[in-house]
């Protein structure tokens, strides 16, 4: 089953207090689940990334055999699109929880 996962990250400094948000929605967009929830000191990079990852893993718990992931990130969504490369050391294993997840 397809899914659609909206996710957004957030952090109040930079670094600073950060949440993390997605909702989780069939193909005809019923909301199955949400996730929100504060994840500490981060980034806004970090966060964005958090986001996702938690957003994907609900989406698999729910049974996704595929997952349409829906951010406004540019620089998420340019890394997992391959057109930016990971350099910065703190999203390397961020970035490659979410791949692996894909």
């Amino acid at each position: 089953m397809k899914l659609v996962v909206y996710a957004d990250g957030a952090s109040r400094g930079n670094p600073g207090r950060a949440s993390i948000g997605a909702t989780i929605q069939d193909a005809s967009g019923q909301e199955l689940a949400t996730v929100s929830r504060a994840i500490g000191i981060g980034t806004n990079n970090q966060a964005e990334y958090r986001a996702a990852i938690e957003g994907v893993r609900t989406a698999r718990q729910l049974g996704a055999t595929a997952i349409d992931l829906r951010m406004n990130s540019e620089l998420v969504i340019r890394q997992l699109m391959g057109r930016y490369r990971v350099k910065n050391v703190a999203l390397k294993p961020l970035y490659a929880a979410l791949v692996d997840r894909k």
